[in-house]
């Protein structure tokens, strides 16, 4: 029960994100939950044993630093092609591109290699590491964006009239 409480889960924070990324979100300083979901994501991934294989446990950790990099990697990449921009009063808004939508389906083909790797070796993954992977990307997506609105807000000049 747990795996599907697990993919449930990570189908709806995936939809979520996804869906959003393609319509402008203002940046704003003030206490957006752009933790939140990451936060929820770990909670369930470490929230009961199974992690690692206890009959593989170094394959199994080689895997899961493995799969924690893909998804790092997948975040800075998701935030590098993603649209950033400053409107007329100076607002910083974000919105993903389709080369953004190319880094997850390139991000999940990964995942889904690295799957059959450890099915190859025997090594059992459960649904957690995959929940910490998108964890990974999205608070890696979340600070290289934030890091990125930040030089947007810099360069911004407020018009002087006349």
């Amino acid at each position: 029960m747990s795996g599907l409480l697990n993919i449930a889960v990570l189908i709806a924070v995936v939809a979520i994100v996804f869906a959003r990324q393609f319509t402008a979100q203002r940046i704003t300083s003030e206490g957006r939950k752009w933790w939140l979901m990451p936060v929820i994501l770990i909670f369930m991934a470490l929230r009961q044993p199974g992690l690692v294989d206890p009959s593989h446990r170094a394959t199994s950790v080689v895997l899961l630093i493995v799969t924690l990099l893909i998804g790092l990697a997948s975040g800075a990449a998701w935030a590098w092609t993603t649209r950033i921009w400053t409107d007329e009063n100076g607002a910083v808004w974000t919105k993903g591109t389709w080369a953004a939508a190319g880094v997850w389906l390139g991000g999940m083909a990964l995942r889904l290699g690295l799957m059959g790797i450890a099915a190859a070796f025997g090594v059992h993954q459960s649904s957690q590491t995959t929940l910490l992977s998108v964890a990974a990307m999205l608070l890696t997506r979340a600070g290289v964006t934030a890091w990125r609105a930040q030089g947007a807000q810099q360069t911004y000049r407020v018009p002087v009239a006349g």
